[in-house]
């Protein structure tokens, strides 16, 4: 028999010991099931999940010991990689005999019966990595897929730390879009432009007739972000089809059927 922790809130203590553990989370082959850790030396390493499932489930946590057979059919691995289906027994040798435990997982594809569970235990909340293994003295990334929108304190670090380069000031970007002598920094221009606060779209109608078809439109879909009388009239003028977009999907999904 293997020791198991699986961390949960607090507030479910009662139900895990009445009912056990349900199969709520996903595993990475799409079963349902219940993510551990196995019992190692190291408390740090045992509990390392602490601090970054508080980002994801705001509340006191606690320690549930579990035990469950060694020939149990498992998945381990380091989040985010693909794992590799193995008995418990031998998952729980590949976390101990890992370089750097930090971010591994086991997870059993089913739901954990009350008999199994032995204790609930409460642990220090502030145990373990957050954002990613080894992040703490590092730059961190505030981009959305790393920093999710809601997160307590993500207005204070995307401003200390920008994902983007600051906006250039509107006349500066103009003056640039003015001067470019090649396609390439005229749309290039735009699609900074496209970033900021845009002001009047007749200050860009001097780009109306220009001669190369992709910079008419990349200003057309610009267009699209004004308001007022006189976009309406440049978009016109330009002549593109919003509908032209969607007609290419459509082929494009007729094609792939005809494949398969």
């Amino acid at each position: 028999m293997a020791d198991l922790v699986h961390l949960t809130l607090e507030r479910n203590a009662r139900r895990v010991i009445r009912s056990g553990i349900a199969a709520r989370s996903h595993g990475w082959f799409g079963d349902r099931g219940v993510y551990c850790m196995p019992v190692l030396p190291s408390f740090t390493l045992t509990h390392q999940w602490v601090r970054e499932l508080r980002r994801w489930k705001p509340g006191v946590h606690v320690a549930v010991h579990l035990r469950v057979p060694d020939d149990e059919i498992v998945t381990v691995g380091h989040y985010g990689r693909e794992p590799q289906r193995v008995p418990l027994a031998r998952a729980v040798a590949v976390i101990r005999e890992a370089a750097d435990p930090r971010g591994f997982e086991i997870f059993v594809p089913r739901a954990v019966g009350a008999g199994e569970v032995r204790r609930i235990r409460d642990i220090p909340q502030g145990v373990g990595w957050r954002f990613k293994p080894g992040a703490h003295g590092r730059r961190p990334c505030a981009c959305p897929a790393c920093l999710a929108s809601g997160t307590p304190g993500a207005g204070r670090l995307r401003r200390r730390f920008p994902y983007e380069d600051p906006l250039r000031p509107k006349p500066e970007v103009m003056a640039e879009l003015r001067a470019a002598t090649t396609s390439e920094q005229i749309i290039e221009a735009l699609n900074e432009l496209g970033r900021r606060s845009r002001g009047g779209a007749e200050e860009l109608e001097f780009l109306v007739e220009h001669p190369d078809s992709e910079v008419r439109e990349v200003l057309f879909y610009l267009l699209e972000r004004y308001r007022g009388r006189v976009a309406r009239e440049l978009r016109d003028r330009l002549g593109f089809d919003d509908d032209d977009d969607e007609e290419e999907e459509e082929e494009e999904e007729e094609e792939e059927k005809e494949r398969w």
